[in-house]
């Protein structure tokens, strides 16, 4: 079974939980989901070096890289420096659910779309409801934007996390959307590997589903 690793970070919007394999995203989930498992045996890129089998880099530490990378791209989104993610995603769905996913991650930073609208973009112009579901079961968070799919009478409607973080993030959106594109360019970069913090603990985590829904809770700064 391949390996699951998880990180739990603080945002402004709270709690952040994110899973990965060594080669992708699974998960960004909004609260507190601190699971089982023993901490990884590296806390720094020296230490992730010893974790290797013939020269070549673990799975775990591929992993735990990755989710430094997605914790330093979020650090970027939060504070207005990055509004395209770079992070390589592989959230579990169906076929339609696989669909609605692609379509939210073509709707630029600082707009919005309506559940219409991306139920005639997939090519099922009277699956609104069907789209809104999708929108919901969404694995990963922030980086695949089911925040920014409204109502049709441009409401906020629901949001897995609460409407009250949907309206935080759509506003930050707006607030750094009039920004020169020249104060972010060079953060829609492919992130480099940052160095990881004293403290900082890895766990393994095969429990968690890549497909769970979001659930609501306040973010934190610890690492589980």
């Amino acid at each position: 079974m391949e390996g699951i690793r998880t990180l739990q970070i603080e945002t402004p919007v709270g709690e952040v939980h994110i899973t990965a394999t060594g080669d992708a995203i699974v998960a960004l989930q909004f609260g507190r989901r601190a699971p089982d498992g023993k901490p990884a045996a590296g806390t720094t890129p020296a230490e992730d070096d010893k974790r290797s089998t013939g020269g070549e880099v673990t799975p775990d530490a591929k992993a735990d890289r990755l989710l430094l990378r997605a914790a330093a791209e979020l650090d970027e989104y939060f504070a207005g420096r990055r509004r395209d993610f770079t992070l390589p995603l592989a959230p579990r769905g169906t076929v339609f659910q696989q669909a609605v996913w692609k379509a939210l991650r073509s709707i630029p930073y600082g707009q919005t779309r309506t559940y219409g609208e991306i139920a005639r973009q997939i090519g099922h112009p009277r699956a609104c409801r069907a789209v809104g579901m999708a929108n919901h079961r969404n694995p990963i968070a922030i980086v695949i934007p089911c925040h920014r799919v409204i109502g049709n009478d441009g409401s906020l409607t629901g949001y897995a996390a609460g409407v009250g973080i949907k309206a935080q993030l759509l506003a930050l959106e707006r607030r750094y959307s009039a920004a020169p594109d020249s104060e972010t360019e060079r953060s829609d970069a492919a992130s480099p590997d940052p160095a990881l913090p004293a403290g900082t603990a890895f766990s393994d985590d095969t429990t968690v589903p890549a497909g769970a829904a979001a659930a609501s809770g306040p973010a934190g700064a610890s690492h589980s």
